[in-house]
């Protein structure tokens, strides 16, 4: 038997029974610097795994220079894709004196046989790749990780659903019956809910007889899922909009209802106890406790396997109720309803985890009156700083004055910015992009939105110079395609984030997307038409990969274990082989993205 490291993917898909096969079959191979181990064209009759050593994989068919398209060190494998396929595409040839472990063709298809999980993996693109990691992090015994997988089918229940015409007496005797919380109320072609609270509301503040029917007290602007989303977004959506349950519909039709207490019964998590602490708290001071508890809950999400699309989600929605209630606290109620508080940047995509700084700014409403504004959001600014959101070291918040504008003086700012052109107005452009409303009067960014859309979305000469951003940083791989590894790591926001961020956010813009989510944007896009679903898949799985690469160095500062690391820098030497190979198909496919974009904007010209 020999001493070989079967922990990591794919041998950590088997059981201890198949791994001593591994172990019982494999031989050990010594091979020269530059010696051919396996050839293209040549029938695969191993599957190598790399003891000591570098190996490349040489494309033949490339041009001279660019023939180098992989490069493999220490518990890194290869071959097995030229044993699936019958003969091996690409040519795999020892850069230094290697020692590999050799597993025979029939021992490697035994198991494939024996083993789906196992023969899947070596079938699967990046972005599935990607999402097996994640099940197989669930597998282990975590029950918030379980969770995340859940979906909102396995926790809804039967809609209870009367007519508009029924009395509050019989809708009471309803409730009863079912031992429900809520009914669906059918009224005049619509789908409406009455909660228990609407009808005690009802008969005792609105002195209603129990006669009346409910159709008139019923609420028809209804939160919504559906049987197939993950269960953690309907967490997502109640705690956004402030609300105790969800609807789930097919179509037209409401097919059940997911209500607070069913989720926390399927499973009580830490996240909703923050969310507590939000929406009980009475002043800034309750806000300032609640806020200092977010890091540790990512720190918790993610120590649990949490699939980070999901931590971003729940982190954009806990920030908004806390923006939310600082301004309700803050600002007279006339105000609010006439202005709208907007996040941008990363805040305002719903993509960042841990706390980022101030980036806002604020819409009011033409022929609105707010006498001492400025001090209104100094105050507001200095309140967020409290609350754990660093100043903006751009100024780009509502303390600037050039923030704050009327819906007029919006437009004609998008009109000089989309005009001009500049490195400055192209910035504000897509930061405008990607404002989300968190505070006061959400239609009036959306009436600015569609002034944007209308002023930039056919401007090809605009499209151009604004796609051209993706260009700005190259992608850490080298000429032969292999990652790059300085010794202060690559940059995995400029190398690998902002390309996919940037790009996406120019085709949402040319085909007139409102969402401002860069996963959601892929979705929009593939819908449209715009992008491929693999592509857009592989797409959303890099930049999940990018991002919890990074989020992980950021906790690692947080906890005082590597404050010498930048946190946007990952040092490729620290990864595992898995990783490494996981993060250079990722940065392949920025590569691919940013080629598409080149083509499709001119920006080679």
């Amino acid at each position: 038997m020999v001493d070989i490291n079967l922990s990591q993917p794919p041998f950590n898909l088997l059981d201890e029974k198949a791994r001593q096969r591994v172990r019982d079959g494999v031989d050990l191979a010594y091979f020269n610097e530059s010696e051919v181990i396996l050839d293209a064209g040549q029938r695969g009759e191993h599957v190598f795994l790399i003891h000591k050593g570098e190996v490349a994989e040489l494309d033949l068919n490339a041009s001279e220079g660019e023939q180098r398209i992989g490069h493999y060190t220490a518990d890194d494998l290869f071959g097995a894709i030229s044993i699936l396929n019958g003969t091996s595409r690409y040519r795999f040839q020892a850069e230094q004196e290697s020692l590999c472990y050799l597993l025979p063709r029939w021992l490697f298809e035994d198991i494939c046989s024996a083993y789906p999980a196992f023969d899947d993996y070596f079938r699967q693109h990046l972005a599935e790749k990607a999402r097996h990691v994640l099940q197989r992090r669930a597998e282990g015994g975590m029950s918030m990780a379980r969770f995340m997988l859940a979906r909102v089918a396995e926790c809804m229940r039967e809609p209870v659903v009367i007519e508009g015409r029924t009395t509050i007496a019989e809708a009471v005797t309803h409730l009863r019956e079912c031992h429900a919380d809520s009914l669906l109320v059918s009224h005049a072609g619509r789908c409406g809910m009455v909660t228990k609270t609407d009808l005690l509301d009802a008969l005792v503040q609105q002195g209603l007889p129990q006669t009346a029917e409910v159709g008139g007290i019923a609420h028809f602007t209804l939160i919504t899922s559906h049987a197939d989303d993950y269960l953690f977004t309907a967490l997502v959506s109640m705690t956004r909009h402030e609300v105790a349950r969800v609807v789930v519909m097919e179509g037209a039709q409401a097919v059940g209802v997911v209500e607070l207490t069913d989720v926390l019964g399927y499973f009580s998590s830490r996240a909703h106890v923050v969310s507590l602490q939000i929406e009980q708290a009475e002043d800034i001071d309750g806000l300032a406790c609640a806020s200092a508890d977010l890091p540790q809950l990512i720190q918790a999400l993610m120590a649990q396997g949490v699939k980070l699309r999901f931590a971003m989600e729940l982190m954009a929605a806990l920030n908004g109720r806390i923006m939310h209630k600082a301004f309700r606290f803050l600002m007279p109620e006339t105000q609010r309803e006439q202005s709208c508080l907007l996040v941008m940047g990363s805040e305002g995509r719903g993509e960042q985890i841990l706390k980022t700084d101030q980036d806002n700014a604020l819409i009011l409403a033409d022929g609105s009156d707010w006498p001492g504004i400025e001090a209104a959001m100094g105050s507001l600014t200095d309140t967020l700083g409290r609350l754990g959101y660093p100043p903006c070291p751009g100024n780009i918040m509502v303390s600037n004055p050039q923030w704050v504008a009327s819906e007029s003086a919006w437009r004609g700012k998008i009109a000089r910015w989309a005009s001009s052109r500049d490195p400055d107005a192209l910035m504000n452009l897509a930061i405008m992009l990607d404002a989300h409303a968190i505070a006061g009067n959400a239609s009036l960014l959306e009436g600015l939105r569609e002034h944007l859309f209308a002023r930039g979305s056919h401007d090809e000469l605009l499209l151009s110079y604004f796609a051209r951003g993706v260009l700005r940083y190259s992608t850490p791989l080298t000429l032969f395609g292999t990652l790059k590894r300085p010794e202060h790591g690559i940059d995995i926001k400029k190398g690998g984030l902002f390309p996919i961020v940037h790009g996406v956010r120019t085709l949402a813009l040319e085909r007139r997307i409102a969402a401002t989510s860069t996963f959601a944007r892929l979705e929009a896009l593939v819908d449209d038409g715009r992008l491929d679903r693999p592509f857009a898949d592989d797409l959303g799985e890099a930049m999940a990969l990018f991002s919890e690469l990074r989020l992980r160095q950021q906790l690692e500062n947080l906890e005082g274990n590597d404050t010498s690391q930048e946190p946007n820098r990952v040092v490729v030497q620290r990864l595992s082989g898995f990783e490494r190979d996981l993060l250079r198909e990722a940065l392949h496919t920025v590569k691919e993205f940013k080629q598409r974009l080149s083509q499709r904007f001119h920006l080679e010209y």
